[in-house]
């Protein structure tokens, strides 16, 4: 099998040659399979393996909805024999039984099959993980019982340990990692319950429930995840931050671990921080040809308060980093303080804040000032000690970056005033504010034109906005396809920029609300959030539904 896999997995430029070389080299150690090695040194995902052996052996490919949810024939297969070969039966019907593999190419455990249940076997692919979480459900794995126990002393930390180290455990949280990796998800989220392990994947800003592993195993897969960030497995009642690193598709890449204690243990997200998938170019962001221009002006300015706010999740961050690689040259020293450091940027000195010790953002940017920069980010303005250092830097000959929590741009303004800042000094600093949000962008190899019903159109505004950039009121819909997830395949901002002018100043000075100071934006020209979305609308770019998803509490 070994030599044979190789070839096909080479052949169609799953794996180089040079590294198939490396695992067989460990399989002639004696190590284990071919396809256990290269699975487990991340050179090909168990996914990438599965098609590559289904489509060579001309048999369907499973997902992990279609393992059963009951044994099958318990009587006459044993737990040992499927575990070893990797099997799984999955029903009968008119005298065959549909088996799912993990490799098609060994016929033996086939054969066997066929013997012992008097079935003709229907093959069909699975990945190895798959059928390993399905066996562990189904057929309860007893190594980590003692580890299903819902509070776990200090004294049992090593226990637990060994626990977290057992096979099961280690195969399905590997799986689950890599498994979310490749569908592009953003985040892992494990919530347990009263009676199992809820898992979620965040995939383009929106939640997907995933088949959830075995109840008994859910104490030692949180500790697994704390073991490999080195966190303390033993500490259940605080909450802990950490990092790891994990080889899939044999490039390495990082994860933010945090953990927080709820009614039925611990709840753990895994932030996926894949530095190989981050672009930061402002096209690919969402910056079109109109707003680019402007912002890039307003970023070049040699003092000054730029702010990008928005709620958590809507890529202020991504947009502040990429700001930083379009300011980063030789001639410009560039410090950041942040919380936490989620991509480390070649060039630019970054520092991680930490509470505990007194190094704040408001500590952090002020020793900054003693480190003679010509620009500065801080991760978020939170407090009044922060606001007013930056507001001092930026007199002082300063760029400062940053961001805030707010729904719009024009809120940033008055958020900034309810802090304590002087209107006088923010009129005098800050000199532009971006509101963004995120939408998931259609995927272009199955999206569908939609000509909207009259009334649709006018309650939209999309006549309007379609004259305003000479296009047709015609829209898109997410139909579905292989490529995609529901029919979108990653996203986009869509914001508004309002910049510092006379007017808002005028306004600033006066205290006005923010619907005031959004309202004098847009008599200026300013394109709101909703607008921009409405034309990524009807650009094919993202739907109606989704502008209105993400704007409609704005």
């Amino acid at each position: 099998m070994s030599a044979q896999l190789g070839e096909i997995l080479v052949g169609r430029r799953c794996l180089a040659p040079e590294a198939l070389e490396r695992a067989q080299r460990l399989q002639q150690d004696g190590h284990d399979r071919l396809d256990r090695i290269l699975t487990r040194l991340g050179l090909v995902t168990e996914r990438a393996l599965a098609e590559a052996l289904a489509d060579h052996a001309g048999l369907p490919l499973l997902q992990p909805a279609d393992m059963p949810r009951e044994s099958v024939l318990p009587d006459q297969l044993s737990p040992r024999f499927l575990r070893h070969h990797r099997v799984l039966p999955l029903g009968v019907a008119a005298g065959s039984l549909r088996l799912a593999l993990a490799d098609p190419l060994d016929p033996w455990p086939i054969q066997a099959v066929a013997f012992a249940t008097g079935l003709a076997p229907e093959p069909m692919v699975a990945t190895g993980g798959d059928i390993e979480a399905a066996l562990d459900r189904l057929y309860r794995a007893e190594p980590t019982e003692a580890a299903a126990s819902g509070g776990i002393a200090e004294a049992d930390a090593e226990r637990l340990a060994d626990a977290a180290s057992d096979a099961p455990v280690v195969r399905i949280v590997n799986a689950l990692i890599a498994q979310a990796v490749e569908q592009r998800a953003s985040d892992i989220h494990l919530e347990p319950t009263e009676d199992q392990l809820r898992v979620r994947v965040r995939v383009d800003g929106v939640l997907h429930e995933v088949e959830p592993p075995p109840a008994a195993l859910r104490t030692a897969i949180v500790s697994r995840i704390k073991i490999m960030s080195k966190l303390d497995i033993a500490e259940r009642r605080l909450a802990q931050d950490g990092r790891l690193r994990f080889a899939v598709r044999g490039k390495d890449v990082d994860f933010r671990v945090s953990t927080t204690p709820v009614i039925y243990g611990e709840s753990v997200v895994l932030r996926i921080l894949d530095r190989g998938s981050l672009v930061l170019e402002f096209d690919a962001l969402g910056f079109d040809a109109e707003v680019m221009p402007e912002y890039l002006a307003v970023l070049h300015r040699p003092h000054g308060i730029m702010l990008v706010t928005g709620p958590t999740g809507s890529g202020k961050t991504t947009t502040l980093y990429t700001s930083l690689v379009a300011l980063n040259s030789a001639e410009r020293k560039i410090l950041t303080v942040e919380d936490p450091i989620e991509y480390q940027l070649q060039g630019i000195n970054q520092t991680q804040i930490k509470p505990q010790i007194g190094l704040t953002f408001g500590a952090a940017l002020r020793s900054f000032l003693r480190q003679d920069p010509d620009i500065m980010m801080v991760g978020e303005i939170r407090d009044l000690e922060t606001a007013q250092i930056a507001v001092q830097a930026a007199l002082t000959g300063h760029m400062i970056l940053s961001t805030l929590h707010t729904n719009d741009a024009a809120s940033a303004v008055t958020r900034l005033l309810d802090m304590g800042v002087e209107p006088f000094l923010l009129t005098s600093t800050l000199n532009a504010v971006v509101g963004q949000r995120l939408v998931r962008r259609l995927c272009p190899h199955c999206r569908r034109p939609q000509r909207l019903a009259a009334e649709a159109a006018e309650a939209l505004d999309l006549r309007r906005i379609a004259e305003a950039c000479g296009r047709e009121a015609v829209v898109y819909e997410a139909v579905g396809c292989a490529q995609c997830s529901g029919g979108y395949r990653g996203r986009s901002a869509i914001l508004e920029l309002l910049p510092m002018s006379e007017e808002i100043a005028r306004l600033v000075l006066a205290r006005a609300e923010a619907r005031a100071i959004n309202a004098a934006a847009v008599a200026a020209g300013m394109r709101s959030m909703y607008e921009d979305g409405m034309r990524k609308a009807l650009a094919g770019v993202t739907t109606p539904d989704e502008v209105l998803r993400v704007t409609r509490d704005s």
